[in-house]
């Protein structure tokens, strides 16, 4: 049943209008905000449209002074259907404006499917709103506060997700997907010993989540804790054989190690399965280029240079393998291109200081040595995961 007979005054817009529609047996957007002044009085719109008499062309005071009791009395007087009609019209108006009371407060069952509707079709903001005004209503249901912080995370707001879902983690700890999303908003901001605590938590509650045992091992190596790291992707490994990029993570903790047969021989297995990823085809050619394999590294490097040409780091490793597999021409515009790609990395000046000597360009030498030499003395100490070694 509808009624969308509805007064318009002035100061609303037509927009306003469009939301305001009023639907019995039926439930409404709760950003809908259906106001009661827009409502026109019971039964009034209805009976003005059904009885032509009311609508007089005099004036508005002449029609309040002539419709008396005695006119509406004679206007309803028993002829049978129009008395009929006119009760029922009344009826009508009053059920159809009793309808958004009932629609008003949803459950929160309702609340929570909608919510999920709103995060599965990326209406995001929406979904914020509607989890802020959840945990306004219910503050202690631990999953309106977890569908809030991944709201607020999938809006790139970092801080009010950690909040969130730290709060969230309070009220039900025994959550293993709230550890986990949790943990996914400490990676985000390169807080990895954080991380690690939360897929801790959320793998001694799942301990089959192949993918928080891959994601903590990529914790471990970003804090220095490699040998765990390595155990972390072998169980990834077991649980999960085709997990994306499982060899690749793995190989990168031997490489880390300085264990690089094992290294080239993980990352070959991923290409095997993956096919080719630029990330684990440059860090092939790295493995073979610190394993001594000077040939094979420049192989590799340069299809890694044409699968991504705007890396500095895939430029920089080709023109050292380059120089050090006796290539000193190709290696220069190598190094070239990766001065140009980051100038404030001090490393490709090094190598190309190297190899203009080689070529016999010694003035360009001496000003790449200069430039390094001032880069690596502003290059601020650095921590983290091991990642190889460089010069």
């Amino acid at each position: 049943m509808r009624c969308d007979w509805l007064r318009k005054d002035d100061t609303m817009t037509d927009d306003t209008m469009t939301d305001l529609t009023i639907t019995t047996g039926a439930t409404t957007s709760m950003a809908a905000g259906v106001r009661a002044s827009w409502v026109v009085p019971p039964g009034l719109g209805l009976i003005a449209s059904l009885f032509p008499a009311l609508k007089s062309s005099t004036p508005a005071r002449q029609n309040r002074a002539c419709w008396g009791p005695r006119r509406w009395a004679k206007l309803v007087r028993p002829s049978g259907a129009g008395f009929a009609i006119l009760i029922c019209s009344i009826l009508v108006c009053i059920s159809g404006m009793a309808a958004p009371a009932q629609t008003q407060n949803p459950t929160q069952t309702q609340t929570r499917e909608q919510l999920l509707q709103e995060l599965d079709s990326g209406q995001v903001r929406d979904a914020v709103l509607l989890g802020q005004q959840a945990v306004s209503r219910w503050p202690r249901n631990a999953e309106f506060r977890h569908y809030l912080g991944v709201a607020y995370f999938k809006t790139g707001d970092l801080q009010q997700a950690q909040e969130q879902l730290t709060r969230a983690r309070e009220l039900n700890p025994k959550d293993a997907t709230t550890h986990f999303d949790l943990a996914l908003v400490f990676l985000s901001q390169q807080n990895y010993p954080s991380a690690a605590d939360e897929l801790e938590g959320a793998i001694k509650l799942d301990p089959s989540n192949a993918l928080a045992h891959q994601l903590l091992g990529r914790a471990y190596l970003n804090t220095n804790r490699s040998l765990q790291g390595i155990e972390e992707f072998k169980t990834t490994l077991k649980l999960d054989p085709a997990m994306k990029l499982g060899h690749y993570h793995l190989g990168f903790a031997y490489f880390s190690l300085g264990r690089n047969d094992e290294a080239i021989s993980e990352y070959k297995e991923e290409l095997r399965r993956s096919g080719e990823n630029p990330a684990v085809v440059f860090e092939l050619g790295h493995a073979l280029l610190e394993s001594g394999r000077y040939e094979a590294a420049v192989t590799y490097l340069r299809r890694a240079a044409e699968l991504d040409a705007s890396n500095p780091d895939v430029w920089y490793h080709l023109g050292k393998a380059q120089a050090l597999a006796g290539q000193a021409a190709q290696a220069e515009p190598s190094l070239r291109k990766a001065v140009e790609l980051n100038p404030k990395d001090p490393r490709p000046h090094y190598q190309l200081a190297r190899v203009l000597e080689k070529l016999g360009k010694t003035d360009e030498a001496r000003k790449e040595r200069e430039r390094f030499a001032e880069l690596k003395k502003a290059q601020p100490a650095t921590a983290g995961m091991a990642t190889g070694r460089d010069q």
